[in-house]
């Protein structure tokens, strides 16, 4: 599923639209009713995390994109024009496994709690991506045989004439973003104390890392990259490691978040070191295994026994 650094994207290639009015809806998605977004206006738009929450509202009147949006639009522009990026528009992300906590399964409980609202929340889901004004094409053939191209959940008609399409997410709405800026990686407002604290627990520090509660939008990409990064073994406990390992681990964290949206935004890919590689960069031969919480979901994990020693 797409982490934090793709969302991010996701939103501005959607800043554009903030402030038309819908013109017409499609898609396959039986979660919400689409046809109540029809003459909507797309008022605003966040991400926390590994959500994306899009605000609708009656439209009535002229209004204009908030003053965060103006900013991202213009970011948009530039990122939509770029010659170098190819196809600019398509965002995507790549294919992590299910995620081991529980954090999607709470905010779905509370929007369903708040009842319905103006707020428009999207999870996205394996391939999971977002596009302006285009839509996906197969580039191979499936378990069938058949060149069939993926079925957009949500198509956006602006009046404007353009659209927007969003592929493999779930929708629901709710009256407000679940948002905790202080465990956001990509967010000013990261809290260093509390994540350096969660590291700090008994428990295998790739556990940790996917825990959203203190590292919001880290997925299994960032994962093991920044574990390679820090020279740490995926299982080691993190109560086990040095205050400037830990230190290291969470500057590799944030940094690499960073830098890989930024790679984005230039309509760069990413070239991962070790996820999903045979080797590490220095030639060593990568082992791989599938960790997780008792109970909770598992996740593929690559590291270098001889970069990554295991600490005992």
């Amino acid at each position: 599923m797409p982490e934090g650094p793709s969302v991010r994207k996701f939103q501005l290639l959607i800043s554009p639209f903030v402030g038309q009015v819908v013109a017409k809806v499609g898609g396959s998605s039986r979660k919400i009713s689409l046809n109540d977004l029809n003459a909507l206006r797309l008022q605003d738009s966040q991400v926390h995390g590994k959500n994306l929450y899009l605000a609708f509202m009656a439209a009535e009147g002229p209004s204009g994109p908030t003053a965060e949006e103006t900013m991202l639009q213009k970011e948009a522009s530039a990122v939509v024009r770029s010659p170098v990026q190819g196809r600019q528009e398509q965002v995507c992300a790549p294919h992590p496994h299910p995620h081991p906590q529980d954090e999607e399964l709470q905010e779905l409980q509370h929007s369903r709690s708040e009842g319905p609202g103006n707020w428009l929340r999207f999870h996205f889901g394996l391939f999971g991506s977002v596009r302006a004004n285009e839509f996906s094409r197969a580039n191979r053939a499936n378990k069938r045989g058949d060149w069939k191209d993926p079925v957009p959940r949500l198509i956006l008609h602006f009046e404007s004439g353009g659209f927007l399409t969003f592929y493999n997410c779930r929708m629901h709405w709710c009256s407000s973003p679940v948002a905790d800026p202080a465990s956001d990686i990509l967010s000013m407002e990261f809290h260093r104390g509390r994540a350096l604290d969660a590291l700090r627990a008994p428990n295998p520090i790739c556990y940790t890392l996917l825990d959203q509660r203190y590292f919001s939008g880290l997925g299994n990409i960032i994962k093991n990259e920044i574990l390679y990064l820090a020279k740490i073994h995926p299982l080691t406990q993190g109560s086990l490691l040095a205050p400037s390992d830990l230190e290291r681990l969470l500057d590799c964290a944030l940094q690499f978040s960073s830098d890989w949206l930024h790679r984005q935004l230039r309509g760069q890919g990413l070239h991962p070191q070790i996820y999903q590689r045979e080797h590490c960069p220095l030639g060593h031969p990568v082992m791989k295994g599938t960790f997780g919480p008792l109970g909770g979901f598992k996740r593929l994990t690559w590291w270098c026994p001889h970069c990554q020693p295991e600490v005992l």
